[in-house]
């Protein structure tokens, strides 16, 4: 099936009069400098046929022919970041073994500035995926935290590459390297600096003090319950926001698309994709373009805008994909 381009297109349930289609110039994206902290992982993608029924157990039986292994969690929001042509940092901890390395690789052909912290007795996170005939069969999660000393360091040196960065992207998925996530978001908006979070579980008081907060329907409603309406999730968002400081929260509502509440009011982008794929990594995509436009100038609802229009492409591609520069402006 084919799928047209979307254009981004900031249209708002307010009429706040925003232009309809967004160009930025190739060299004001070079120019953005997104400092990416969080939890990394290895995303292992086996791929083979199914031609029949294990004898041990009602399974199938998977021939696997090729192997893949792609950038995930805070990995792939630098690697998004890269691609769009920004110059992206990476600040994370990974273990001293092979899918350790495996990062290290996949990182520098990205184009990712790297700041990894080593901790030996650490197994680098992997999510394995088993797929046959582009459907998923399986996943096998491979994880642990890292140690104290390590979260440290990884700290002190939060604070030496904070003055290299204009914008500072805080990617929690809950492994254990963001411990320290409450005091880098207090040191970078004291430095000026904006603080995008994509957030996990339902102590958002850590976050407080962000300038943007990205989290998806479930996301939300483990933090503020079950909204009954429009005007009920106004309400709930915008006393979570007084009550943790956030300058704005960006609700992604996958085939609804995404709602922006800041001050100013309520910002609805449709969503734009014409063939929905796979949506995994998407938010990756979603709050890495948002990070380098802003980090490009832009206003916070044209970040969006494009923001938008990356997840509808990103969607159409299997597995944690990007979107580069080309495609998003094409």
């Amino acid at each position: 099936m084919s799928r047209s381009r979307p254009t981004p297109n900031p249209q708002s349930d307010n009429g706040s009069g925003a232009p309809d289609t967004i160009l930025v110039p190739r060299e004001r994206f070079a120019a953005s400098r997104v400092l990416v902290v969080g939890d990394v992982m290895l995303d292992r993608y086996w791929f083979g046929d199914v031609n029949r029924i294990s004898p041990e157990a009602p399974v199938p039986v998977v021939h696997v022919q090729r192997q893949e292994d792609r950038l995930g969690g805070a990995a792939n929001v630098a690697r998004n970041a890269a691609a769009l042509g920004a110059h992206a940092g990476l600040l994370c901890v990974v273990g001293s073994d092979e899918p350790g390395e495996r990062i290290v690789e996949l990182l520098g052909d990205s184009g990712v500035h790297a700041y990894l912290e080593r901790d030996p007795a650490l197994a680098t996170t992997i999510k394995l995926r088993v797929l046959s005939r582009q459907q998923q069969l399986l996943r096998v999660d491979f994880e642990n935290t890292p140690a104290h000393e390590v979260l440290l360091a990884g700290l002190a040196r939060f604070d030496a590459l904070l003055p290299s960065y204009g914008v500072v992207l805080m990617s929690d998925y809950a492994k254990g390297g963001l411990t320290h996530v409450t005091q880098m978001i207090s040191k970078a908006r004291a430095a000026g600096r904006a603080v995008l979070v994509d957030p996990k579980g339902d102590d958002w008081a850590r976050y407080r003090g962000a300038t943007v907060i990205t989290p998806n329907r479930a996301e939300l409603r483990e933090v503020v319950g079950t909204w009954k309406s429009d005007d009920d999730l106004l309400a709930r968002v915008t006393k979570l926001r007084d009550e943790l400081r956030f300058d704005a929260l960006l609700l992604t509502r996958s085939e609804e698309g995404m709602t922006l509440f800041t001050d100013d009011g309520v910002r609805h982008e449709p969503a734009v994709a014409r063939e929905v794929y796979d949506v995994s990594g998407a938010g990756d995509t979603v709050i890495a373009t948002l990070a380098v436009a802003l980090g490009a100038g832009l206003p916070l609802a044209h970040g969006v805008a494009l923001a938008n229009c990356a997840a509808g492409i990103v969607v159409g591609k299997l597995g944690t994909a990007t979107v580069d520069y080309d495609e998003l402006f094409h």
